[in-house]
């Protein structure tokens, strides 16, 4: 294992040294202390075998801005919640304070290429996991295996295409954004990001409701609305509606978002709103 170990280093000092400035070096995995639930191919090895730390030494010393991820069991600059959607921002374990985080997923069922895989993500729900992991302060990392040849799979290409059409368009409600401040809950079948500095708050609407869109909370801290994908304006009121019905809201801190009927050209509709 140790001669391993140094084989390991001189494979990191290749890529760290022939190949410019390297952003991020993702090791995986460790496993030196299984739980006796564990299933037998989890029994591996662990950071003494690896010699984790001369290791992360070696890469900060030939790369001192890299970031590196904790799967060397030594915890590092991110932290690499895998093949699974979080409900919260990923907290430490002992300190329960809130971690950088970057949930690992695949295309498929399947890490490499697999030419007889038929568990490939909707379109939907491709952006609703990138929007999810925003949403909790997160990144998203999509696994793309080649093939054989070296080339991309035409279904890789394809889901790899739905995050470029719907970035074109609302980009802007991913890049320099993270998850709301704690007054901005959103409503149902949404989900919010806001900008890190605080002036534009995200709408992603999961499921396109009819006429109205209620968000409590917000009346008097939204000075303009608009679509993102066409910047194409959303009138408002606020204190609720005025229907001639029974039953509909009615808020002094309600603000309310008046929508088309027909749901815009996108998978994920974005409202932008310009906070005061």
């Amino acid at each position: 294992m140790k001669v391993y170990a140094e084989y390991m280093r001189n494979q990191v000092r290749e890529l760290l040294t022939n190949y410019g400035k390297i952003d991020i070096l993702w090791f995986d995995f460790s496993y030196s202390a299984p739980s006796p639930d564990d299933l037998p191919w989890m029994k591996g090895k662990g950071k003494e075998d690896w010699e984790a730390e001369e290791l992360i030494a070696l890469a900060r010393s030939l790369q001192p801005g890299i970031i590196i991820d904790n799967r060397t069991e030594l915890e590092q600059d991110i932290w690499t919640p895998e093949q699974y959607q979080p409900t919260e921002w990923i907290t430490h374990k002992e300190s329960g304070e809130k971690v950088v985080w970057e949930a690992c997923q695949t295309f498929s069922g399947s890490w490499g290429y697999y030419r007889d895989e038929t568990t490939w993500k909707s379109p939907e729900m491709l952006i609703r996991m990138l929007v999810n992991t925003v949403a909790l302060g997160g990144n998203l990392l999509m696994n793309v295996g080649p093939t054989a040849r070296g080339y991309i799979d035409y279904r890789a290409e394809e889901a790899l295409k739905v995050y470029g059409d719907w970035m074109k368009y609302n980009s802007r409600s991913i890049y320099n954004c993270t998850m709301a401040e704690p007054e901005f809950t959103a409503p149902a079948d949404c989900r919010f990001t806001q900008s890190v500095d605080g002036k534009r708050l995200y709408l992603h609407l999961f499921a396109y409701p009819f006429g109205h869109v209620h968000l409590k909370g917000l009346a008097g801290k939204v000075k303009y609305a608009q679509f993102l994908h066409d910047a194409s304006e959303v009138l408002f009121t606020e204190g609720g509606v005025n229907h001639f019905s029974e039953g509909t809201a009615q808020s002094d801190d309600l603000l309310v978002l008046e929508i088309p009927p027909v749901k815009p050209h996108s998978l994920v509709p974005v409202i932008e709103l310009f906070l005061k």
